[in-house]
C-alpha cells in the first residue's frame, strides 16, 4: 500500500475531540496527527470530555495515544496552544500557564501569514444565541446522545459490509430545520462578536458543525469535531484556510482565500 506523505502547515486547528467519550474517533485523529506537521497547533476546546467521564468512566487506549501524540508534537518543537471548552472547563483556571509544554489560554489571537487576525475561542460563549430555555437544552442533549448512538451502530454495520465511515448524525442534523436554525444563530453571533472586536475572523468549535463562511467581511471558521465529522482546519502555505475531512478517506471540505477580506486595523 502506498504510504501517504506528511504535509506541513503553518497552523492547524482541532477541537471537540472528546477523549473519554466512547464516540471519540481517536484512531482517525491519530492518523491525521501522524500525517501533519505544523508550526502551531491549536486545541480549541473539549479535548477531554470531563462531563462524559463523570457520567460513566470510559478511557480507551487510543485516547491515551492521542495525548501521547500531542506531547510528541510539543517535543518536536510545535507550539501547542490549548483553549479549553465547556466540557474541559476545569483547565480554564490555568489561563496563561504551561501544562507539560502546552500553553493554556482562555482565548487567543492568531495572525496568519497574510496578516489576518483571528480570535480563537471554543464557542460556548454563544450558547445564549441558540438555547431558548433549560427544557429545550435538556431535550436537545438527550436527542444528541441518541443521534450519536445511531451514528455508532450505523457505522459498525457499514464496516461489516466493507463500507467507509459516513456521518449519519451530521446528515440527519442537516435535515432538521430547528437544528439548522440554531447553527445559523450560533454562526451569526460569532461573526458579530469578531466584527465588534475588530478582528478579520473567528475560529471556534463547540457545535460540531465544520464550516467556512464569509459574512460582513468576517471569516467564520468552525473546525468541526472528532465525534461526527472527523474534521480539522488548516492554514496552508498558499494563504488559504481549508477544512479537511480525515477518516477512511481524506478530502478538502471547503476552502477560502484569506484575501477575501481586508485586514482590520490593529
Amino acid at each position: 500500500m502506498k504510504q501517504r506523505k506528511t504535509t506541513h502547515y503553518p497552523a492547524v486547528f482541532i477541537s471537540d475531540i472528546h477523549l473519554g467519550c466512547k464516540d471519540c474517533k481517536a484512531d482517525y485523529l491519530l492518523d491525521f496527527l501522524a500525517h501533519i506537521q505544523c508550526d502551531t497547533l491549536y486545541l480549541v476546546g473539549d479535548i477531554i470530555d470531563l462531563w462524559s467521564m463523570k457520567r460513566r468512566f470510559f478511557w480507551h487506549s487510543s485516547h491515551y495515544h492521542v495525548l501521547q501524540a500531542l506531547q510528541e508534537k510539543v517535543k518536536a518543537g510545535t507550539r501547542v496552544i490549548y483553549v479549553p471548552g465547556n466540557h474541559d472547563e476545569t483547565f480554564r483556571k490555568y489561563d496563561k500557564e504551561l501544562l507539560m509544554g502546552v500553553e493554556v489560554h482562555r482565548q487567543f489571537v492568531h495572525t496568519t501569514g497574510n496578516g489576518k487576525r483571528f480570535v480563537i475561542l471554543h464557542g460556548d460563549d454563544f450558547d445564549s444565541a441558540t438555547r431558548y430555555s433549560k427544557l429545550i437544552s435538556i431535550i436537545g442533549d438527550a436527542a444528541y446522545d441518541f443521534l450519536l448512538f445511531l451514528n455508532r451502530w450505523h457505522n459498525r454495520v457499514r464496516r461489516l459490509f466493507g463500507g467507509r465511515y459516513w456521518s449519519l448524525a451530521a446528515w440527519l442534523k442537516s435535515r432538521v430545520h430547528k437544528a439548522q436554525q440554531a447553527i445559523t444563530a450560533f454562526e451569526d453571533a460569532a461573526i458579530h462578536e469578531a466584527k465588534r472586536r475588530g478582528y478579520d475572523g473567528i475560529v471556534c468549535g463547540h457545535i460540531h458543525q465544520p464550516k467556512l463562511r464569509v459574512s460582513d467581511d468576517i471569516i467564520y471558521c468552525n473546525d468541526g469535531d472528532w465525534i461526527e465529522n472527523c474534521s480539522a482546519l488548516v492554514e496552508n502555505h498558499q494563504g488559504r484556510i481549508e477544512l479537511l475531512h480525515w477518516s477512511d478517506t481524506q478530502h478538502v471540505m471547503a476552502s477560502n482565500p484569506l484575501s477575501e477580506v481586508n485586514s482590520k486595523a490593529a
